[in-house]
């Protein structure tokens, strides 16, 4: 079983900028990281990779993206994440600290922010056509030449103003995919019930709780999920906690009986049929394939 280890945010060269900027062949190809790139890892902050030239796949949470030149993907803070070596690739990963998005940004723009982040909402693979992926590499430019010429006090605040730029364009081209819309209702409110849930699945998974710890009744809070998500609270519930019982599997070293304890299951034999039932596979055959 993998141990994945817990990525924090370090950086050398400017500690308390929030952010940095590292080209993905440095990920690939340097020696001297703590930990294995291409072994599953988890982040403790946020990450904005951008596909410059190359294919390849990158897996975020269990799942398989593929990409190419014009390629965005968002990797939120907690994700489990993994790179795959490929000669060819290049691009470029921004990394942001929680602090950044929200002590930086005003409410509004951290919400879309968080939302553009979310994977529960949109996915995080975003495909740019060659007009929009000039813009944004453009926009990568100027921060990499600002960042890398890092002089005084007034560059941190550029850095800051054309991250933010970054961030609404992707959000704008995401939203002209109809993957967002720009005045989504409900939003603060389904992210404080996702924050929720993944506080205390394993202590519940009744939308009825949910509902009252927010003030709401189960009838405007499945409207709320319904408007964000596209698909019940029960079922959003449900989904967290399949991921966190994934992460488990290959990240503890209990038995799928305790591990059906510590979620919650009274019963381990229910652990397997709910399972089962959201990924088609049993937990212990789920395990076995990060052996």
């Amino acid at each position: 079983m993998e141990d994945i280890k817990r990525i924090a945010f370090e950086n050398k060269k400017l500690p308390a900028s929030h952010f940095d900027l590292v080209r993905l062949r440095e990920v690939l190809d340097i020696e001297y990281l703590d930990h294995d790139p291409t072994a599953l890892h988890r982040v403790d902050f946020f990450v904005l990779m951008i596909i410059t030239a190359g294919e390849g796949k990158h897996t975020i949470d269990f799942t398989d993206y593929d990409y190419q030149r014009g390629t965005v993907l968002t990797i939120r803070k907690g994700q489990i994440h993994k790179f795959f070596r490929s000669p060819q690739t290049a691009g470029t990963l921004i990394v942001f600290t929680e602090e950044f998005i929200l002590g930086f940004l005003r409410d509004n723009d951290a919400l879309r922010s968080l939302q553009l982040f979310n994977e529960t909402i949109s996915s995080p693979k975003l495909v740019l056509d060659e007009n929009s992926f000039e813009d944004i590499i453009h926009l990568v430019r100027y921060v990499q030449t600002e960042y890398a010429d890092f002089r005084d006090h007034y560059s941190a605040g550029i850095l800051r103003s054309l991250l933010h730029i970054l961030l609404t364009k992707l959000y704008r081209f995401k939203s002209r995919e109809n993957e967002l819309e720009l005045k989504r209702r409900y939003l603060s409110e389904f992210i404080e019930f996702q924050e929720l849930v993944e506080q205390q699945c394993f202590q519940t998974r009744k939308v009825k709780d949910y509902a009252n710890a927010l003030g709401f009744s189960s009838k405007k809070l499945n409207m709320v999920v319904q408007s964000i998500a596209q698909k019940s609270a029960k079922i959003f519930i449900d989904e967290i906690l399949i991921l966190k019982i994934k992460r488990l599997l290959i990240n503890s070293p209990l038995s799928a009986k305790e591990i059906a304890y510590k979620v919650g299951f009274e019963e381990p034999s229910n652990l397997f049929k709910f399972f089962k039932r959201y990924t088609q596979s049993t937990p212990e055959g789920f395990r076995q394939i990060f052996d």
